[in-house]
């Protein structure tokens, strides 16, 4: 194991020199983000929740859709459904839209592009494109849960090009490679 300089703060880490929560010897400990992102609330989403998270573990924010009107979604149809807000996600960070597990399974809406990206840099409304996958006419209304939001951090990438890269024993074995 290795010696650690600086004490980890994460307070699941009760060992200076092992991380309990991946259950191997760490130089760091992983360290919960907490941001604060500004949010802008247009007029089309005046009365609706902020997106939140519906239990204390939860990864994702539940975003509501913010539509003046019921919107039907015909099966194999994509309807972009606009949620009235606007955010100012931090450099190094994105927001990902994706998909609610329930209206899935339960009803076939997903998104065509899952997970969607909100970069840092773009402040337009956070509409969202949902498909339906299902058999039957699905209906949106007003205040509905129509998708998670997920801000996680970002890696910007230095691309290394190389004659080869280095062998592992899985190679280039893909899709199913590990059964079913």
């Amino acid at each position: 194991m290795s010696t650690r300089v600086n004490p980890c703060v994460n307070p699941c880490c009760v060992n200076p020199c092992v991380d309990p929560c991946r259950g191997i010897a760490a130089v760091s400990c992983p360290v919960p983000i907490a941001l604060i992102v500004q949010i802008r609330r247009l007029p089309s989403a005046d009365g609706l929740d902020l997106p939140l998270y519906m239990t204390p573990g939860a990864a994702g924010m539940d975003l509501h859709a913010a539509v003046s009107s019921e919107v039907t979604i015909e099966p194999g149809g994509i309807v972009l459904i606009p949620t009235g807000l606007e955010v100012a996600i931090p450099e190094g960070f994105e927001g990902q839209v994706r998909p609610r597990s329930g209206l899935a399974v339960k009803h076939g809406i997903s998104l065509p592009n899952t997970p969607a990206t909100i970069d840092p840099d773009y402040r337009g409304e956070i509409r969202v494109p949902l498909i339906n996958l299902g058999r039957a006419t699905f209906a949106v209304s007003r205040g509905m849960r129509i998708a998670q939001l997920v801000v996680a951090p970002v890696a910007r990438v230095t691309w290394d090009e190389v004659a080869e890269l280095p062998a592992t024993t899985r190679g280039a074995k893909g899709f199913g490679h590990s059964g079913v």
